[in-house]
């Protein structure tokens, strides 16, 4: 089928195709099946959910982000430190080398309350927080010489999740949909599920379009209860009243749109209106929990009640990304203090209590995706804004630390029960191929088969990107 190039080709061929949001559906298909050009200027026309495909043969199809909100310790978790046992309570105060950016001043050493074992055939040390995960060491690709640009919760979230640290960029997600789509015109291709407590640190700004067509933004899912309100209609409303209302709708809109091509926001409004329509079969499917035998439900830790909430948003992850979601992002932790991983007040109760949440559900999560098959073509990534001082605040917390933390990979693409990268011997910078945030997001979208260099999107006369002018693929961590 020759493509449709022009915008006055578009709209002839909506009146062909009977005009309403039937035709825009249609030309919604089209687009994710490839057969729409991209216009010259994506703001100009209905925007096309697919640029013509990944740049090179990708790894990776999906992607499943794990966020930590407030600052996983590294040095509790997955880089152990044997000179913070040596040197526990001696303290640094008025030493120099030690640099807080302005935050609390250096208190005490203080070793890690917890122990260190060694996991799978890699012999990966992990912390006794995360038992579950650390039975899956042979799948992981932990870079433990990340550093950050800020030591401010929502500064260094943004940097993280959007790639800068200040506000209004496309999300990690929307940049992953704009250069692939959608495998399933029926389902949101970036749906983000948030922490019941509270919203994560500068909230829907993290999963927003930023600049890119308002169509590519994430699609918020509740946490608890049924995920989307609202799929089924009213009883007294048939389904042929409500097609009638749709392409009502629709016509009006087509019309205002046509008369301002500019309005890429309506475009996306008239597409959100299609999907919702198409969503009330199959959403009502993908997020029937009930339809997992006891086995799996029990692997997610859904009878348990401190890893229920998780366990079900991680369960529905893996549901959506085997129903062709392109990305989902699951946030543990929102709000302030013991709301999130934050630990100023006490490192032992703060983070006992969330990883208690989401421990056993990550586990079941890459168990899950592997005996299906899905790990394969599923990436995982494990990450959180910063990490967390090795000296005291207080008596028993840790402060922000930007210069060092740790993160991982696993599933497609990513070369398993590999540690890549270190901190100095007592965790507080990172030394020894030390990756940023951008690096880290560089890799992320060459498994997705994407060269961060040529996704980009013009605007305010600048050909801007995820990773700006910066970011290196880390290659050590890949199969």
């Amino acid at each position: 089928m020759k493509s449709l190039r022009s915008h006055t080709t578009r709209r002839a061929f909506l009146q062909k195709a009977g005009g309403g949001i039937g035709g825009l559906a249609l030309l919604s298909l089209l687009g994710g099946d490839g057969l729409l050009a991209a216009p010259a200027n994506p703001q100009s026309a209905l925007p096309n959910p697919q640029l013509g495909g990944p740049h090179f043969a990708p790894k990776a199809k999906h992607v499943i982000s794990v966020f930590l909100f407030g600052g996983l310790s590294h040095i509790d978790s997955f880089d152990p430190k044997p000179e913070l046992d040596r040197q526990d309570g001696v303290s640094v105060a008025g030493k120099p080398g030690f640099d807080t950016m302005g935050r609390s001043a250096p208190g005490r050493l203080l070793k890690s309350p917890w122990g260190f074992r060694k996991h799978g055939q890699c012999g990966m040390p992990v912390s006794d927080l995360f038992p579950a995960i650390g039975g899956c060491a042979d799948d992981l690709a932990l870079i433990r010489s990340m550093k950050s640009e800020s030591n401010n919760h929502v500064p260094a979230v943004y940097h993280m999740l959007t790639g800068s640290i200040l506000s209004g960029r496309p999300g990690l997600g929307s940049w992953s949909v704009y250069g692939l789509g959608t495998e399933n015109q029926n389902l949101p291709a970036f749906v983000v599920m948030t922490d019941p407590r509270a919203l994560v640190g500068g909230g829907a700004t993290n999963w927003s379009s930023g600049f890119l067509p308002s169509t590519y933004q994430g699609v918020q899912f509740r946490s608890t209860g049924l995920p989307v309100l609202n799929l089924k209609p009213p009883s007294d409303l048939s389904p042929e009243k409500q097609r009638e209302q749709l392409d009502l709708i629709g016509k009006l809109n087509e019309e205002f749109l046509h008369q301002h091509p500019e309005e890429s926001d309506l475009a996306a409004r008239i597409r959100a209106y299609e999907l919702a329509y198409r969503m009330q079969s199959e959403a009502t499917e993908a997020v029937d929990l009930g339809q997992e035998s006891e086995p799996t439900r029990r692997l997610y830790g859904l009878d348990r009640p401190e890893t229920e909430i998780f366990g079900r948003q991680c369960l529905l992850a893996r549901r959506l990304v085997e129903r062709g979601v392109r990305f989902v992002q699951l946030y543990s932790g929102g709000g302030i203090f013991d709301q999130n991983w934050d630990a100023h007040n006490g490192i032992k109760h703060n983070h006992e209590l969330h990883a208690r949440e989401v421990d056993v559900p990550v586990a079941g999560l890459l168990r899950d995706l592997k005996q299906r098959g899905l790990l394969e073509e599923t990436l995982v990534v494990f990450h959180t804004e910063f990490g967390r001082m090795p000296f005291t605040e207080g008596s028993t917390g840790r402060d922000h630390n930007p210069h060092a933390f740790s993160v991982w990979l696993a599933g497609a693409g990513v070369k398993g029960g590999t540690i890549y990268g270190a901190s100095d011997e007592i965790g507080y910078k990172a030394t020894e191929n030390v990756q940023t945030v951008y690096d880290l997001n560089a890799t992320i979208l060459h498994l997705l088969g994407l060269d961060h260099t040529r996704l980009t999107y013009r605007y305010t006369g600048r050909d801007m990107r995820l990773t700006d002018v910066y970011g290196n693929v880390i290659r050590d961590v890949l199969a």
